[in-house]
C-alpha cells in the first residue's frame, strides 16, 4: 500500500521549497517594477523586465527540459537553487545599497528565467519519483492549491514590504530561496538521468519531447487546441473584461475585481481536485471548462456587468484548474521517465508561447469593433475549441503511450532512488511565470496546462 501524501516526506519537502520559493518571487514580482519606476521614472523601463523574463523563458525552455533528461535531477535542482540565490542576493545588497542598475536588474531578471527554465523539467521528473502514479492528481492539486493562494497573498505582502522599504521585499525572496534550498537539499529521493551522446541543442535532442507529444493523438489534440486556442481565447476574453469594467482606464474597481476573481477560481479549483479525481474524469472536464467559457463570453456579450463577469470568470478559471490538474498528472504518468523533463518543457512551452498575444488581441478587437462584438469574436474562438474538444475522436480515446524503445542505460545507477518511477500507462497532461523555481507549474487559465 503506497504512503499517504501526508507521511511523504520527500513530497512534504518540495511541497514547502515551492512555497518558500513562489511566495518570494510573488512578492518581487510586484516590488520589481515598482523600483523600476522609483530608480528611472520611466514605465517602459519598467515594463522591459517582464519583456526580458518572458523572452528568457520561452527561448531556454526546450534546452532545459534537455537538461533536466541528462544530470541527476534533484542535483540540478540544487544548483539553480544556488544560482538564484546569488542572482537574487546581489539584487539585494544593491537596493540596499540605494542603487540598482538596469543592466543588473535585466541581468538578474533574465538569470532567474534561464535558471527556471531548467528547474522546473527536473522538478517534474523528481516529482514522479517521490509520487506513485495512483497518488500524482492529488499531488499536483496540492501543488497548485499552494501556488494560487502564495498568488493571492504574495503581491499583498511585497507591496506592504516595499511601502516600508524597498529592498524588504528582495530581502524576502532571498530568505524565501534560502529555505527553498534547503528543502530541496533535504530531499533523499534521487531520479537518475541518463548520459547521452551529443549537444543538448541539437535539433533531435530539442525536439524529442515535441514529438513525443505529436505521436499521441489524445496529447497531441488537448495541447493544440486547449493549451493553444483556448489560452490564447481565454487571454483575450479577460483582457477584454478588464478594459471594458475599468471604463477606458478611468476606474479600476470594476476590472480589479474581475481579476481577482479568476485568482480566486483557481485556488477553489486547486482546493476540490483532489475530491473530484480529475485524471479519471478528464475529458468531461475538458469539454465543461470549454463550453463554459463560450457561454461567459457570450453573456458578457449582452450583460454588462462585473459582478457577472468575476463570477463567470472564476468559474471558467476553476473548472480549467481543475481539468489542467487532471491533464497534468495524466502527462506525468504516461511519458517514460528518461523524456519526463524535454516532454514537460515542450508541453509548457505549447501552452506558454501564446499567452501574450491574447491580450493584444483583446486589445484590438475591443478598438477596432467595441465590446459587444469583441466578446462575440472571442466567443466564436472559444466555441471552435469547444467544438473540437467535444467531437475530436482522439480525446474520446485518452492518452494510450506508444510503445517502448529500448531503455538507454543510466549514468548513476547507485543513486537511483528506493522507489524510481518507471513508465506506467495511463488510465484514461503551464508559467512559467515566476522568475524563482517552483516544482509544477500553475494554470493561468483554461488551456494553460
Amino acid at each position: 500500500m503506497a504512503t499517504p501524501l501526508r507521511s511523504n516526506r520527500d513530497f512534504r519537502l518540495l511541497w514547502m521549497s515551492g512555497l518558500f520559493a513562489v511566495l518570494g518571487s510573488q512578492m518581487s514580482a510586484l516590488a520589481l517594477p515598482l523600483l523600476i519606476l522609483k530608480e528611472t521614472g520611466s514605465a517602459v523601463q519598467a515594463g522591459t523586465v517582464g519583456t526580458v523574463s518572458i523572452c528568457a523563458v520561452l527561448i531556454t525552455m526546450l534546452p532545459g527540459g534537455v537538461m533536466a533528461d541528462r544530470v541527476e535531477r534533484r542535483r540540478l535542482m540544487r544548483l539553480c537553487d544556488v544560482g538564484s540565490l546569488l542572482a537574487v542576493t546581489a539584487l539585494t545588497v544593491a537596493v540596499w545599497n540605494g542603487h540598482a542598475p538596469m543592466v543588473l536588474v535585466l541581468l538578474v531578471a533574465t538569470a532567474g528565467a534561464v535558471l527556471n527554465s531548467v528547474y522546473a523539467p527536473a522538478a517534474f521528473g523528481l516529482l514522479r519519483a517521490v509520487v506513485p502514479p495512483d497518488q500524482m492528481g492529488q499531488a499536483t492539486a496540492r501543488l497548485q492549491a499552494r501556488t494560487a493562494t502564495v498568488r493571492l497573498v504574495g503581491p499583498l505582502v511585497g507591496g506592504a514590504l516595499f511601502g516600508v522599504h524597498e529592498a524588504l521585499p528582495f530581502t524576502a525572496q532571498f530568505l524565501g530561496l534560502f529555505l527553498s534550498t534547503v528543502c530541496v537539499a533535504l530531499v533523499r529521493t534521487r531520479s537518475a538521468a541518463h548520459k547521452k551522446a551529443g549537444s543538448v541543442l541539437s535539433r533531435d535532442e530539442l525536439t524529442a519531447g515535441l514529438g513525443f507529444l505529436w505521436r499521441l493523438p489524445y496529447l497531441r489534440t488537448v495541447l493544440l487546441v486547449f493549451g493553444l486556442g483556448m489560452n490564447f481565447a481565454f487571454g483575450a476574453l479577460t483582457f477584454t473584461a478588464l478594459a471594458v469594467f475599468s471604463e477606458g482606464g478611468r476606474s479600476g474597481l470594476g476590472g480589479g475585481f474581475v481579476i481577482t476573481c479568476v485568482s480566486a477560481g483557481a485556488l477553489v479549483g486547486a482546493l476540490l481536485a483532489p475530491r473530484l479525481s480529475p485524471d479519471r474524469h478528464i475529458r468531461a472536464l475538458l469539454v465543461i471548462t470549454c463550453w463554459s467559457c463560450v457561454l461567459t463570453a457570450g453573456v458578457l456579450a449582452w450583460l454588462s456587468s462585473p459582478l457577472v463577469a468575476g463570477l463567470l470568470c472564476a468559474v471558467c478559471m476553476c473548472l480549467s484548474t481543475v481539468a489542467s490538474i487532471g491533464f497534468l498528472s495524466t502527462l506525468l504518468v504516461v511519458t517514460p521517465e528518461d523524456r519526463v523533463g524535454r516532454v514537460q518543457s515542450a508541453a509548457s512551452f505549447l501552452s506558454s508561447i501564446v499567452q501574450p498575444f491574447g491580450p493584444l488581441a483583446g486589445g484590438a478587437l475591443l478598438t477596432a469593433l467595441g465590446p459587444r462584438n469583441a466578446f462575440g469574436v472571442v466567443g466564436a474562438v472559444l466555441a471552435v475549441s469547444a467544438a473540437v474538444m467535444t467531437l475530436a475522436p482522439s480525446v474520446r480515446s485518452g492518452a494510450v503511450p506508444p510503445p517502448a524503445g529500448p531503455a538507454a542505460p543510466d549514468d548513476d545507477s547507485d543513486a537511483r532512488a528506493p522507489r524510481e518511477a518507471a513508465p506506467h500507462p495511463a488510465p484514461g497532461a503551464p508559467a512559467p511565470r515566476e522568475a524563482a523555481p517552483r516544482p509544477v507549474p500553475d494554470a493561468a487559465g483554461p488551456g494553460a496546462l
